[in-house]
């Protein structure tokens, strides 16, 4: 049997907010003009940090929906699975790092 091993993190610092999310299992994301649709699977979880700056620091497991308009990924929404991080900058820049993280393009599902 494999042990699993856990590791809480350290409380957040003063003036930064804590927040865990589960995502709904699965999302219908539709373009308005064309009538398609995607089901997308986004049943991940996050922990996300939110400073005052408006900066924000996201640790996920699993699928989640995400929306860039500036970053690491292309210009989209994309749902973004595996074991990451997304770095959220005070402008918006999202950053998408991680050892196993796969993108799913929604847009050029439903484009």
């Amino acid at each position: 049997m494999d042990e699993v091993v856990s590791r809480e993190l350290p409380p957040p610092a003063q003036g930064v907010t804590r927040t865990a999310y589960k995502g709904d299992l699965v999302i219908r994301v539709r373009n308005k003009e064309s009538g398609a649709h995607y089901d997308a699977d986004v049943s991940g979880t996050a922990l996300v940090d939110a400073y005052a700056s408006g900066a924000q620091f996201w640790r996920v497991l699993g699928p989640v929906l995400v929306g860039v308009g500036e970053g690491s990924l292309a210009r989209g929404l994309y749902v973004v699975d595996g074991a990451y991080t997304i770095d959220i900058g005070p402008t918006g820049t999202k950053t998408v790092a991680g050892p196993a993280v796969r993108t799913d393009s929604i847009c050029a599902r439903i484009g």
